[in-house]
């Protein structure tokens, strides 16, 4: 006599089932919960100015570059020069502000070309929550385009009579170096220059005199152009000129001296290519 099959127990196929559809209700929640715990804790972007591309309540940094156009780059140096700020724009650590500048020798001041902040190149950022793309083209057209713009422009001769760099370096630490909101950031200013003062108080052609640092002191260039440059890291470019004999060791420390008495730090003086 042939055994009877035993009936299936009511429930037991709905009961695998409730359980494989509660495991998988485990699962979602446990990936939402990751996916928003990963959203509050990735650091948010700061609130950025619309003009200036830096941070509502400030840069993290700045650098300010000053190009002496009283005299034309010699082209060897004009496209190292160019190279250089290239570099510059392009590494500028994020939310850090660039300020590119040239001589005004009319006004004995700088006069500034550009000076945003570096809004982020979306390098690093997540898909998750946020669009790499899209802040990648944002970079390009509101920084890097018109940095280098002002770059080209930068290093177009401008001939003229005098070479204030004193004044000029004294007006970028009143106008960037000089309030409470930067004071401990850090700040750097990058000088492309042959460095030759040239004004009715003091001048540094061979004929003016000596590049003794004693000889400025008892100028009126010495009170005039005093001021603070707020511990700002100080780096010369030095462009060489030819045709003018003067002892290029003796100017540089000439500057050093200038540098450290006007409560900057200098960092460097490095020699650009061509003459």
């Amino acid at each position: 006599m042939a055994r009877r099959r035993g009936r299936p127990r009511p429930g037991a196929g709905g009961g695998a089932a409730a359980v494989a559809g509660a495991a998988l209700l485990v699962l979602a929640v446990g990936a939402f919960g990751a996916l928003a715990y990963f959203y509050l804790a990735t650091p948010k972007p700061p609130a950025l100015d619309a003009a200036s591309l830096c941070p509502v309540n400030g840069p993290a940094g700045i650098t300010v570059v000053l190009v002496d156009t009283s005299d034309d780059l010699p082209e060897t140096t004009k496209r190292q020069v160019l190279g250089m700020l290239d570099d510059l724009i392009t590494g500028l650590p994020e939310y850090d502000k660039l300020d590119i500048r040239v001589l005004d020798t009319m006004a004995s001041r700088s006069r500034s070309l550009f000076s945003k902040c570096n809004p982020g190149n979306g390098a690093g950022l997540s898909e998750w929550t946020a669009n790499p793309t899209i802040a990648r083209m944002q970079w390009i057209e509101n920084f890097r385009r018109p940095a280098k713009e002002a770059v080209t422009t930068s290093v177009a001769a401008a001939k003229a009579t005098n070479s204030p760099i004193m004044a000029a370096i004294q007006d970028i630490a009143i106008e960037q170096f000089s309030s409470a909101q930067v004071r401990a950031i850090p700040k750097s200013l990058i000088v492309i220059s042959d460095m030759l003062e040239y004004t009715r108080d003091y001048s540094q052609y061979p004929s003016a005199g000596d590049l003794s640092y004693q000889r400025y002191q008892q100028s009126p260039a010495y009170l005039k152009f005093r001021t603070d440059l707020h511990g700002a890291r100080i780096e010369i470019r030095y462009v060489q000129r030819g045709g003018l004999k003067i002892d290029t060791l003796r100017h540089a420390e000439f500057w050093r001296e200038w540098i450290v008495d006007n409560k900057g730090t200098f960092a460097s003086v490095q020699r650009l290519q061509g003459m």
